[in-house]
């Protein structure tokens, strides 16, 4: 039977909230999910593989390659120098992320760092029109600032959240926003997908390639494009720390998060769900980014079966995240994910069991990661809002962010290492489940009730 509790005093809609302002941030989703969807999940993984099999001196079209690439002197077998780029990239978030947020909170101007993020970001995807020919260390710099200007712009886009709606109403507000970014995600894709099966040339792996770079600048064209809306429709609603302002912003969000370091441990249950969070989602985002890379490098699938796949997953995963939301407000949030990660563990048995060169196991499977991807994350999303002191949500959606969309980093480590080691990727995806076994273990033993309120929030009628 859920948990239930009767507040005191019902928490109403932030004051001046509009179906507008909604709309307006369920549409920035629409706008990144482009980079996550074309860019992390089906093109760059393969595509920044390829390029630096050809800097280890591979042919173009090899089934496979044991060359090795020497950036800054550091000896790195081919295929793990796209794992450890999204390693290293969520490294330097840690220490970006959470000072975005800090500042996001002290400025009364939140709407301006989201443009200069997103902006950002869509610019250097945009750039990868310039990674040809053996270029892999500009694609991978490119990537660097791709990928850390997108986890900003989400913990801005993220800090909005509360100010939204109440707390009865945010997890069916965080689900449509994944939905709407599914949606749109799938739509780009689609469209990719007709222009490779279109273009493409059977034993041209050359204009493969070429068609995968493109398919990269769509998606920045795409986010840079459909940014400019939510910047319309979004209202600012400083904290009363912007209210108050009086000093830089810049020097001020240093100094508050500082502050916020040294009295976190007021809310230790908020920083265990985190813990918690940051395990299991690490393997969801590294199952995410690295499913191209499986099923091309181990199971030698063709990338328009990839592209089909992932679309499957995007369009199922709208349905999914709008179902596992129902769930939710019948059952709560609490569960409904611990529910979902008992479902990526079988995923992972799954995955590992594939046979290669067989498109429709694969496909199957991607259907089945549909329908748990997007609910799984929104409700982490809305859940981690209810547990937040008011006034510190850019601050921290910062740290949450470290291991959200596209920045996981202890799983590609894991699985950039095992593959070092081992050479199959299967050993290095099998790693991947003592994430999601840890990571149930520890979001079971969370008090969700005891948390919201520590935090001085008024908990859902359902948990």
């Amino acid at each position: 039977m859920a948990e239930t509790v009767t507040p005191a005093v019902a928490e109403p809609t932030p004051p001046g909230s509009t179906r507008r302002e909604r709309t307006g941030w369920y549409l920035y989703d629409w706008a990144n999910s482009a980079f996550q969807t074309t860019v992390i999940t089906v093109f760059l993984g393969p595509f920044l593989t390829t390029v630096t099999e050809l800097a280890a001196g591979c042919e173009l079209g090899a089934d496979r390659c044991d060359g090795v690439v020497h950036p800054l002197g550091i000896r790195v077998a081919a295929g793990s120098y796209y794992p450890y780029l999204i390693s290293l990239s969520v490294f330097l978030t840690v220490f970006v992320l959470p000072v975005v947020g800090a500042i996001a909170d002290r400025s009364a101007h939140k709407k301006r760092l989201l443009a200069a993020a997103a902006f950002t970001g869509a610019g250097a995807t945009i750039a990868f029109a310039f990674v040809t020919g053996e270029r892999y260390l500009l694609g991978g710099v490119l990537f660097l600032i791709a990928n850390i200007s997108f986890g900003a712009a989400v913990v801005v886009y993220n800090s909005f959240l509360p100010q939204l709606g109440g707390p009865d109403d945010r997890d069916a507000i965080s689900s449509r926003g994944w939905a709407i970014g599914y949606l749109g995600g799938g739509l780009l894709l689609a469209l990719n997908l007709v222009a490779v099966t279109a273009l493409s040339e059977e034993g041209n792996a050359q204009r493969t390639l070429d068609l995968a770079r493109w398919s990269i600048v769509s998606a920045g064209v795409w986010w840079a494009a459909f940014t400019l809306l939510p910047l319309r429709w979004l209202r600012e609603r400083p904290t009363a720390a912007a209210r108050l302002g009086g000093g830089n912003v810049l020097t001020d969000g240093f100094r508050q998060l500082g502050h916020t370091l040294r009295e976190v441990k007021a809310y230790p249950l908020t920083l265990f769900f985190l813990l918690a969070f940051l395990v299991f989602n690490d393997g969801i985002q590294t199952v995410i980014t690295l499913a191209s890379q499986y099923g091309t490098e181990e199971l030698r699938l063709e990338q328009g079966t990839l592209i089909v796949t992932i679309l499957l997953v995007q369009f199922l995963a709208f349905g999914g995240a709008l179902a596992l939301g129902a769930l939710a407000k019948r059952i709560g949030a609490w569960k409904t994910v611990l529910l979902s990660l008992v479902l990526w563990t079988g995923v992972i048995i799954a995955a590992f069991r594939l046979p290669a060169e067989a498109p429709v196991p694969f496909m199957i499977l991607g259907g089945c990661i549909g329908l748990v991807l997007g609910g799984s994350q929104a409700l982490s999303r809305s859940l981690f809002s209810q547990l937040i002191p008011a006034g510190k949500e850019g601050e921290y959606y910062g740290f949450y962010e470290i291991s959200d969309k596209g920045t996981s980093w202890l799983g590609p480590l894991a699985f950039g290492l095992v593959f070092q080691l081992t050479s199959s990727y299967r050993v290095g995806l099998v790693s991947l489940l003592i994430f999601f076994v840890v990571g149930f273990a520890l979001l079971a033993a969370v008090p969700m009730r005891r948390a919201i309120i520590a935090a001085g929030n008024t908990p859902p009628r359902v948990l």
